[in-house]
């Protein structure tokens, strides 16, 4: 469940620390108060965008901190591995958004994400209903995907969705190779061409480099000669550098005879000396070794042309001249072994259709099974929630061709009134009827749903008294599993709540701002007494008649 949520600096909100229990939650307060303040924190948490008016006036940051106790984190794990994220170190998640003048920040235990992660785990973490808020009842996807979890056919539909994935992709390669066009003799021609060209090169991309160096040596070997002769030549010539280091060495060694301690100055002299005379030896050692044949200059020349006219055909490099010859090998071989490939595929796409086949079905039986229990339990909460003569159901429609959600549509059929036509949901006009309806599907699918916490949003507007008394009543009955929080404005809703908190102006300083506490006894008497619209000795009768039942 939710057990903490901070404020800072949020619209009206300057400061707000709001712990939480289990159960129903409710809150409460004049309309302008800024109870709209905690659904606001609550989206900022589930991962919806956040604009820079949310701020404060005067402040530069506004921020959202949001304390989860999960009892099973497998599916949150998950998702934060996913996300390259470090795994939960306990039950205990912390959400936390900051929202600034240039830039928003999103946080989870202290790590930082991507806003599409945390709305991939607000779907995990809360159910946020509004008035308006039903889209996802409306759609028939959706209410397909209510129909598995009430049914225990969650991994039944997991399965045929792979299976479905499996055959689609069969059906189309089938397809691409049926329409493909036929070859022309000059294609298959090319493509026999090509890959004989590329294979005569024998091609060894390792080779490339040591290849171009040796060319580039036997077609410079002249100019190396030269270079390298002339070298040898200043080293060891008539008046070359060794015969004249041999003059500097006498020098030396009479210095060194008048003064030993100059030896330590003078020693490089004999390495440098070594060194010249072991490079004047290589020098001419290189120069015997460039004598290179001019056949295998030529051959080499040709090899390295070769290699840069296939270069030129099929790529900027050897790595790219093989692919094409792979590329052109596939193309042979589906050309040469259509028939024989179209008969294989075939088979596959059988191998595969049977599977979908299988795994539909079981999957259409659990549906057919559950589909008239389901109308029949939403039906019954429907009749708590005011609507005694009402209907439900949920017809499953087959489809003529296997869809990606299995073999059959459905699409809830409701209808308020005896003696007309049942409508889908979609074209119910009334936000207070299908407010209702909504709960109605959450009581139903209450031990199926996973989702820690409910928040409904007013979703008890433009109903009585004695249906706000029943909506109460069973949103009590969903805090038994769940932890729902209860925005309203009825005392009949908030009179239920095992915990109640009140959303109220003041004004401090020269500002306004907003500020959330918890109401018991008398304090919360008279806050329904408020709701109730007047005091009074019979207002308060009715507040405490109101929360007689509840404790």
């Amino acid at each position: 469940m939710l057990t903490l949520l901070k404020i800072r600096n949020l619209a009206l909100v300057d400061e707000l620390t709001w712990e939480l229990g289990p159960g129903l939650i409710s809150v409460t307060g004049e309309t302008g108060a800024g109870k709209s303040v905690i659904v606001g924190a609550l989206k900022l948490v589930l991962g919806e965008r956040a604009e820079k008016s949310l701020i404060r006036t005067g402040e530069d940051t506004c921020s959202v901190e949001a304390v989860f106790e999960l009892r099973d984190i497998r599916e949150i794990q998950g998702i934060l591995e996913d996300g390259g994220l470090p795994p939960c170190d306990d039950t205990q998640l912390i959400v936390r958004r900051v929202i600034g003048l240039s830039a928003n920040r999103q946080f989870v235990n202290d790590s930082p994400v991507t806003l599409a992660l945390l709305k991939r785990l607000g779907e995990h973490l809360v159910d946020l209903h509004g008035p308006h808020d039903h889209q996802s009842l409306l759609s028939t996807e959706r209410q397909l995907a209510m129909l598995d979890a009430y049914a225990g056919a969650d991994a039944a539909h997991a399965t045929y969705r792979e299976n479905f994935r499996a055959w689609r992709s069969k059906v189309t390669e089938l397809d691409e190779l049926r329409h493909a066009e036929s070859a022309s003799e000059q294609e298959i021609e090319l493509l026999r061409y090509q890959i004989e060209e590329i294979d005569a090169a024998n091609l060894k991309p390792e080779d490339e480099q040591d290849l171009e160096d040796r060319w580039r040596r036997a077609s410079n070997s002249s100019r190396l000669v030269e270079s390298a002769a002339a070298a040898a030549t200043a080293l060891n010539g008539e008046d070359g550098i060794l015969d004249r280091l041999t003059e500097v060495q006498k020098l030396v060694r009479e210095l060194e005879k008048l003064d030993p301690s100059i030896c330590e100055r003078t020693g490089a002299l004999e390495t440098a000396v070594l060194e010249l005379q072991d490079l004047e030896v290589n020098l001419a050692e290189y120069v015997e070794e460039l004598d290179i044949d001019p056949a295998e200059a030529a051959a080499l020349e040709e090899r390295v042309n070769l290699l840069e006219s296939l270069k030129r055909k099929y790529g900027p490099g050897l790595s790219d001249v093989l692919a094409r010859r792979e590329s052109a090998s596939a193309r042979l071989d589906s050309i040469e072994n259509r028939g024989e490939k179209l008969e294989t595929l075939a088979q596959e796409l059988a191998a595969c259709r049977a599977t979908l086949d299988a795994t539909g079905k079981n999957l259409s039986a659990a549906r057919r099974k559950a589909a008239p229990k389901l109308a029949k339990e939403i039906s019954s909460q429907l009749k708590d929630l005011g609507f005694k003569q009402s209907s439900f159901e949920a017809p499953l429609h087959p489809l003529s061709d296997p869809g990606p959600q299995g073999f059959e549509s459905i699409e809830f059929q409701f209808g308020p009134n005896p003696g007309e036509p049942l409508l889908p949901l979609r074209q119910i006009a009334s936000s207070g009827e299908i407010s209702r309806v909504m709960l109605a599907v959450k009581s139903a699918l209450a031990d199926q749903d996973a989702t820690p916490l409910m928040v409904f949003d007013e979703i008890d507007a433009n109903v009585g008294g004695e249906v706000a008394r029943a909506v109460g009543r069973k949103m009590a009955a969903l805090g038994t599993r769940h932890q729902v929080v209860a925005i309203t404005h009825f005392p009949q809703v908030a009179a239920t709540a095992s915990l109640h908190f009140v959303v109220e102006k003041e004004v401090s300083g020269g500002r306004t701002r907003s500020r959330l506490f918890p109401v018991h006894g008398e304090t919360r008497i008279q806050e329904l007494v408020r709701m109730l619209g007047g005091g009074g000795e019979q207002a308060r009768a009715m507040a405490a008649s109101l929360l007689a039942p509840a404790e």
